[in-house]
């Protein structure tokens, strides 16, 4: 059954009517029928692979994770997912889905077939499904927030990235989460969201962040996200697109800043730093991103400002891969050979660039005054 969904102020732009499917899903775990939710990008395309986002809280939560993951990727700050939201609002599902023993703070019976049925019935089916990638995110609020962190006590982590909101912890999770947090090897995003109105749980929490902020392991990217006059209700609406830009911040095209702190900076090639942001992301994400021309760009400029010659072939390798109807490989390779002193093959290299296409400042005229500039010089 499709259905509208309600978008925040500033996501004006379309309706998921068409995206948004909603169904009832069997589930032999828990023996019983549960409503879910599924969003999957408008572009859809099962030859590319997608990061799979698991929502719990599907009635409060889904739309609202929705709405940001559309927003960023639209603006590059993460890439197309598709997303499940677990509706848990009839009766005392929620409740009995992430019920705890009180003495052990370990999940209930119900809870552990709850677990079993995300963990085996439910993902697996959307990886069968659909082109999802290896990167898997969950995220919660409250008792489904604790819930989540029973994925930790895993030998190898099902998510790659946790989003806990206001989690109502079950006894020892202050020391059980950094402990398991300590243990993994695999990059793990782990963001813990909360109001300052303070509540039972507060010191708990506090505890909590001030263990995980002690372990020092370049694999554990943990943001601690506090919000001034959040009460613990209305931080269930905070924070999401803060922890979406953290998880994919290396997702997004390379900024100002970045290319002047990070780039122009470093002692080495510009290009190396290009090649490194995009096999990382292969690493983390499972698939490869399309070359940003923003990305292209900011390297070509970096070369140009820190006369790295070196680096403008193996940037024009790229641009003839990624952009191959366009001017930009050949004029690349056509300054390269100019600045390595071959005039003959960068007059030739020019030759080929002003019969393609022109692409962001490049020009023709521009590749026509490089061919003119060397004839006069060299007569060719």
């Amino acid at each position: 059954m499709l259905r509208k969904l309600t978008f925040f102020a500033f996501l004006l732009c379309a309706s998921l009517n068409a995206q948004v499917t909603q169904e009832i899903f069997e589930s032999f775990k828990l023996q019983e029928r549960r409503d879910v939710k599924y969003y999957i990008p408008e572009d859809y395309d099962k030859e590319k692979k997608y990061p799979l986002i698991v929502v719990l809280d599907g009635e409060y939560l889904f739309d609202q994770v929705v709405a940001n993951a559309k927003f960023y990727n639209k603006f590059h700050g993460m890439p197309a997912s598709i997303i499940v939201g677990i509706q848990q609002g009839k009766k005392s599902i929620r409740l009995d889905d992430c019920a705890y023993e009180p003495d052990t703070g370990l999940p209930s019976e119900k809870a552990k077939n709850f677990f079993e049925f995300l963990g085996m019935e439910m993902i697996p089916f959307l990886d069968l499904t659909y082109s999802t990638a290896p990167f898997k995110m969950i995220v919660g609020y409250d008792i489904t927030a604790n819930f989540t962190n029973y994925w930790l006590f895993k030998e190898s982590s099902l998510f790659n990235a946790y989003i806990n909101i206001s989690p109502d912890l079950a006894p020892e999770m202050e020391t059980r989460v950094p402990a398991r947090l300590a243990s993994f090897d695999k990059q793990i995003f782990y963001q813990l969201i909360v109001e300052t109105e303070k509540n039972e749980n507060t010191p708990r929490i506090l505890q909590m962040d001030k263990a995980i902020k002690a372990i020092d392991k370049e694999s554990l990217h943990y943001t601690f996200l506090q919000y001034e006059g959040a009460d613990h209700i209305s931080i269930a609406t905070y924070g999401l697109g803060k922890a979406f830009d953290n998880i994919f911040g290396m997702f997004k095209p390379i900024s100002p800043k970045e290319y002047k702190t990070q780039i122009l900076t470093s002692e080495d090639p510009a290009f190396q730093y290009l090649e490194t942001k995009y096999q990382s992301i292969e690493d983390l994400f499972g698939f490869k991103k399309t070359v940003d021309l923003n990305d292209i760009m900011a390297i070509y400029a970096a070369c140009r400002k820190k006369e790295d010659v070196e680096s403008l072939k193996p940037l024009a390798n790229l641009c003839k891969k990624e952009f191959p109807e366009t001017m930009m490989g050949f004029y690349f390779e056509g300054e390269y050979y100019e600045q390595i002193g071959e005039p003959k093959k960068a007059f030739k290299t020019f030759e080929k660039a002003f019969a393609m296409d022109e692409i962001d400042f490049l020009t023709k005229e521009m590749a026509l005054e490089k061919i003119d500039a060397l004839k006069a010089d060299f007569g060719y």
